[in-house]
């Protein structure tokens, strides 16, 4: 699989973040997430191109 897929416990530790944060940020539509079965999943390339809009937003 190219593509790793996580959940949200590996996220919040990924991202440093409390699990309620991470589900909440998730919530929002402010993590680029999806849901199977009710819970949130998250591509590991998506969190990652995430991660870069976040640090050109703090650029400008």
């Amino acid at each position: 699989m190219k593509d790793k897929v996580l959940t949200l416990k590996q996220v919040a530790e990924y991202l440093q973040l409390a699990e309620k944060t991470a589900y909440r940020l998730a919530a929002e539509k402010k993590l680029p997430g999806f849901k199977v079965g009710g819970s949130w999943r998250f591509k590991r390339h998506d969190l990652e191109e995430w991660i870069e809009q976040q640090k050109q937003q703090g650029r400008k």
